[in-house]
């Protein structure tokens, strides 16, 4: 880990000269690769296998389940035997899970090597986002931070663009794509480090510390809006939209994977200036905005009446990601020392994970279940969910403002 002198160098620059730096972008573009990719085609799917909305929506929980519960013990894991002994296996079962799908004879098929991508994936960008806090600190740290963010957000745009590209040939070449999982672990093993200084504590007082922290009714709130930002991000937007924009407009999936790019063309826009945006509000003030935007955004989704009209209005969800998303991992990575860091991010991503879970297929029985169409009641649903963050960051804003 830097010094505080070479925190304040950070400022002026990245530390592109850094192997350790790629292979963390790389660990983070390839964590939120799962989803995104394939978001496009789930219309797709529900063709190639003749299988309802709400079975599709399994296609994303059951890759994210798997998160809720292992993380946490992954983050553990982590910190006590390193963070290189962890990431790597879990590069390669990613790629050995996504790209096995693109042979699946079988729905069940589908569901269960998603499931085993879902592992792989589960701690990924958790122990990216670890490492920043391990290799750098300061203002360096928040620099990478909102370069982590940015990568994110524009890997985040261009996989829809991908995977509607590559379902246009035929549904499993997107999954295809998820092999690049094992070349990045193949790099990992000859050129990433290990972080200095974590000498491990006894279990024991490694859960104690994690729980005095999450005791703390910071943490909660923290936890508590990254479970409501997932739950909506996928279930309205990254599961609901789709299949809306495919019913209702009848769009292509190349279509559909151009219009849900810009909520991550708008993100990391805004995450690359993370760094000057947080030395202009904190981060709870950060946070609040965010969800200011997410409920414009979903507002403005209802009330399109057009495929361009409901890209424009992602673009003030992909503001709020990039506010809110740096904003609580950097909250997170300081709050805690660097031996409990990967313990503490596992629960962050396991609370993330559960909003993934969860989000997918609540929409979509919801809709399918207390409606006369599913199309109504996802309407519905997204203007509902809209007004209600809305409310939520509008609320609490003056008072995180006018707070010490």
């Amino acid at each position: 880990m830097g010094d505080e002198t070479g925190g304040k160098r950070g400022m002026a620059a990245v530390p592109w000269d850094s192997a350790a730096l790629y292979l963390i972008l790389a660990s983070s573009l390839i964590g939120v690769m799962g989803v995104s990719l394939i978001s496009p085609i789930l219309p797709d799917l529900r063709v190639a296998f003749d299988v309802t909305d709400s079975q599709v929506g399994l296609v994303i929980t059951v890759y994210t389940l798997p998160g809720v519960f292992l993380t946490p013990f992954i983050g553990l894991i982590a910190d006590r035997i390193g963070r290189r002994r962890v990431i790597i296996p879990l590069l390669f079962i990613f790629g050995i899970g996504g790209a096995g799908i693109a042979f699946a004879g079988s729905f069940t098929q589908v569901l269960a090597f998603r499931f085993l991508q879902g592992i792989g994936a589960s701690a990924l960008v958790t122990l990216a986002v670890t490492l920043i806090g391990d290799f750098y600190d300061g203002a360096q740290q928040n620099a990478v931070m909102g370069l982590n963010s940015s990568t994110i957000g524009t890997g985040a745009a261009m996989y829809p663009l991908i995977g509607g590209a590559l379902a246009g040939i035929r549904w499993s070449f997107p999954f295809l794509f998820y092999g690049i999982g094992i070349l990045v672990g193949l790099v990992a093993v000859v050129f990433l480090p290990e972080p200095d200084g974590s000498a491990a504590s006894d279990v024991r007082t490694y859960l104690g510390g994690l729980r005095d922290v999450v005791a703390d009714p910071k943490a909660l709130a923290i936890f508590s809006a990254i479970f409501v930002v997932f739950f909506v991000f996928y279930g309205a937007v990254q599961t609901v939209l789709p299949l809306l924009l495919s019913d209702e407009f009848a769009l292509s999936s190349g279509e559909i994977g151009l219009t849900l790019a810009m909520v991550s063309i708008a993100s990391a826009a805004v995450s690359s200036q993370y760094g000057r945006i947080s030395e202009w509000r904190t981060a709870p003030e950060l946070i609040a905005l965010g969800f200011v935007a997410y409920g414009c955004s979903l507002v403005g989704v209802w009330i399109a009446t057009s495929p361009i009209g409901v890209g424009v209005s992602l673009l003030a969800f992909g503001v709020g990601f990039g506010l809110v998303m740096p904003s609580i991992d950097t909250t997170i990575i300081t709050a805690v020392s660097g031996r409990l860091r990967a313990g503490m991010m596992g629960m962050r991503t396991s609370v993330l994970r559960l909003g993934q879970t969860l989000g997918p297929v609540s929409f979509t029985y919801l809709a399918e279940g207390s409606f006369a169409t599913p199309t109504r009641g996802y309407r519905l649903l997204l203007v509902t969910c809209g007004i209600a963050i809305f409310v939520v960051g509008a609320g609490a804003y003056p008072l995180l403002r006018s707070g010490p």
